[in-house]
């Protein structure tokens, strides 16, 4: 059966309900499409789950440190993770159960469960029906890559997916990757109860950031009881009876790590395998993230990439802004796009990590004359108020406009603080507003303006 619609879009997360929704408003007939979990996954594997398990860790955390504040607290702190589990699911339960009740309740939209395949430019097949329209939007989103590692065949591994059934304290959690996903994962995890290893192939952990905020993060995980592996450039997995072996060293070195559980986070891949793309036209590039122009727009006339299956963006915030290009760009007859988007994210370890703008090391790359100015946690009244003391603040300015050109801050409060820096610079405004405002004692935010008084040449 073929069935006309204005509008396809195929994926629920975070882009496509709230793009069913504004074209639905607008009058035109839309249909999505989801073939798993409603709400992608944000609401499934990723920012939601994971900060519910990240808040459960930093009680357990807060709870063994109860006496630094003067709590006494009976008995020993006991982390249940089968409740832990619950709690997590609960939260992303009724958050993709919201998105299902919204997009079902939606008038002129029709909700398709299955999975979708372009039979042509214009047409999409779902089970038994053949779904056509003149504009279809591509929100597939992306999955754990996993890597081509000698041994991994012979091994059980978790992914950050499949971590969202572990009801249980793994006794030494593995983690082979030294990004986001890995981090998070390894202080939750440490906070729980289990001895973890992080592996990392690289020098140093997190290594798009500035050589400080690598150290800096390196050093609140080890402070917590971490263990960091680098240049693990050659690694290779082994089953040890129940355990599993990560070997590190190139030419049979001695240097493994061994463990109980194996936990694999090295990156992502996009969902665009199976869509038929070469039915459509649809290019990818060489990683199979879809190509799209500053609009968001594919090669093929009518069809969009919105979300993470672009490669324009790794984020939910990314992904919510793209249904804002490609919405109001149809609806408003807008021209925005993603030239207009700062990059902002944050690291959601305890203390977190906001970020804006350039690092450091890529300002050197423009050759521009910068300022920078910097303050560790240690001289921030609230950081010390509340006894978490680790990270610092960095802000850097152009020294001919005056505008900010990026920062970050890896202390208490950092990710909700990031945001009074980044509005600024969305504004195009010159450091100095921030300089000259007067900010509420005590708070983080407070010594931004103190910092940017102290501005000192970039060398």
């Amino acid at each position: 059966m073929t069935v006309h619609f204005d509008a396809i879009i195929i994926g629920t997360g975070q882009a496509g309900p709230s793009l069913a929704a504004r074209l639905a408003g607008a009058g035109r007939k839309v249909a999505i499409i989801e073939r798993k979990l409603f709400g992608g996954t944000c609401v499934n594997t990723g920012c939601i789950p994971t900060k519910t398990l990240v808040a459960s860790a930093y009680a357990a955390h807060l709870a063994r440190h109860a006496a630094d504040y003067g709590v006494t607290i009976d008995g020993s702190i006991k982390v249940d993770m089968k409740r832990v589990k619950a709690r997590k699911d609960e939260v992303s339960g009724k958050s993709r159960q919201g998105v299902e009740k919204w997009l079902k309740g939606l008038a002129n939209c029709n909700v398709f469960e299955g999975h979708a395949r372009f039979e042509s430019p214009t047409a999409v097949r779902v089970n038994g029906d053949v779904l056509e329209a003149k504009q279809i939007f591509i929100n597939a989103g992306g999955r754990a890559l996993v890597p081509t590692m000698p041994g991994l065949d012979q091994v059980g591994y978790l992914t950050n997916s499949t971590m969202m059934e572990v009801d249980f304290l793994p006794a030494h959690l593995i983690i082979v990757g030294g990004s986001y996903v890995g981090l998070e994962f390894g202080q939750m995890y440490r906070r729980f109860g289990s001895q973890v290893t992080i592996v990392e192939k690289g020098p140093r952990l997190i290594a798009r950031e500035d050589e400080d905020v690598s150290q800096g993060v390196l050093d609140i995980l080890r402070n917590g009881g971490v263990n960091i592996e680098a240049n693990a450039e050659c690694m290779e997995v082994e089953k040890r009876g129940e355990q599993v072996a990560v070997k590190l060293d190139c030419a049979g070195g001695s240097r493994e790590v061994v463990g109980s559980h194996l936990l694999l986070a090295v990156g992502r891949v996009p969902n665009t395998d199976e869509l038929g793309l070469d039915r459509a036209g649809v290019k990818t590039d060489a990683r199979g993230y879809i190509v799209v122009d500053d609009e968001l727009r594919t090669n093929v006339p009518g069809i969009w990439a919105i979300g993470d299956c672009n490669g324009r963006g790794a984020f939910t915030h990314t992904s919510y802004n793209d249904y804002e290009i490609v919405a109001d760009n149809l609806l408003n007859g807008d021209h925005r796009g993603v030239k207009d988007r700062l990059t902002a994210y944050g690291l959601f370890i305890d203390p977190p990590l906001g970020r804006a703008g350039m690092t450091e090391a890529e300002i050197r790359k423009t050759g521009r004359k910068a300022l920078v100015g910097k303050r560790p946690m240690t001289r921030v009244g609230r950081a010390v108020e509340k006894g978490e003391t680790q990270g610092f603040m960095k802000i850097a300015v152009d020294a001919d406009t005056g505008q900010i050109l990026g920062a970050a801050i890896l202390g208490v409060g950092g990710d909700e603080t990031i945001h009074s820096i980044l509005d600024v610079m969305y504004a195009k405004a010159p450091y100095t507003v921030l300089q000259r405002s007067v900010n509420i004692h005590p708070t983080v935010a407070e010594l931004i303006p103190t910092i940017l008084g102290e501005l000192k040449p970039m060398v």
